[in-house]
């Protein structure tokens, strides 16, 4: 006797293929199937329409594709990504900084040393990255709202043995104003910064999903001419953008990293040695 299954099925000729389901790893190498645009999976993002996953392609330009049944290719078949796990068990071991990461951790008591920058956004992505760090070694950021302050806040602080100060200056370059600001202090102080006009420059362009920071004249506010070329809004949700984009140390450029180690290792350096 013929066997025929299950009649309510349909023909088989009308059932769709199964697509496989992948986990997007981070450097998964995938292709968008509508656009054609191929990248490496280095993130994730959520909005009211979903969730979306994050390609840079080999030029670093990064782009948003929502996470939909069979919206991607690998080796030129269809798939569908799906979000990694959080792994529960096991705790991270690195630091935003990439330290090794202190686990139940209780800040120590601050020291007399601390590490003055010139903003808000400038302590806000030092805390995003080196916070964990900083806790650790006991060490206080503290804002100076323009390095204009710079004499007046040393006069008061008066910088000594056991009273050192670490400050981190933007746009800190030979024949600027700020280098003339900030040499000369004496041995207990220790200035550093990066070449960049303001710390959102600091933020590697592709963290931010663009292939550069735009050109802004001088004389024009850079950060509403940021927001204006890349049609970012106001400064205020400009900031968001850069903030979110910075999860860890890689998100940022080199000269920045430097400058911030280097006064941490300043701050917090034994004066017996």
């Amino acid at each position: 006797m013929r066997e025929y299954g299950d009649i309510y099925t349909g023909h088989t000729r009308k059932q769709r293929p199964a697509v496989p389901e992948v986990v997007a790893e981070r450097d998964l190498v995938v292709e968008d199937a509508a656009s054609g645009f191929c990248g490496a999976v280095v993130g994730f993002d959520r909005s009211y329409d979903g969730e979306f996953v994050k390609l840079e392609d080999r030029h670093g330009a990064v782009r948003l594709f929502a996470l939909r049944e069979a919206a991607f290719l690998i080796d030129g078949r269809p798939v569908t990504l799906v979000r990694p796990k959080a792994a529960a068990a096991s705790a991270p071991t690195r630091s935003a900084s990439g330290s090794t990461r202190v686990d139940g951790l209780r800040a120590r008591v601050a020291r007399t040393n601390r590490i003055w920058v010139e903003g808000v956004h400038d302590a806000a992505l030092v805390e995003r990255v080196w916070g964990h760090d900083l806790r650790v070694e006991g060490v206080v950021v503290e804002q100076l709202e323009g390095l204009d302050h710079l004499a007046v806040r040393l006069t008061e602080f008066g910088p000594g043995s056991g009273r050192r100060v670490g400050v981190l200056v933007d746009h800190l370059v030979t024949g600027s104003k700020e280098t003339g600001l900030t040499t000369g202090l004496g041995p207990h102080v220790l200035v550093t910064g990066h070449p960049y006009i303001d710390v959102w420059q600091a933020v590697r362009p592709a963290a931010v999903g663009i292939e550069a920071w735009p050109r802004v004249p001088r004389g024009e506010d850079w950060k509403t001419g940021i927001c204006r070329r890349l049609g970012w809004g106001t400064p205020q949700e400009g900031w968001r953008r850069v903030y979110d984009a910075v999860g860890s140390f890689r998100d940022l450029e080199a000269p920045l990293i430097g400058a911030v180690e280097r006064l941490i290792d300043f701050v917090t350096e034994d004066p017996e040695r």
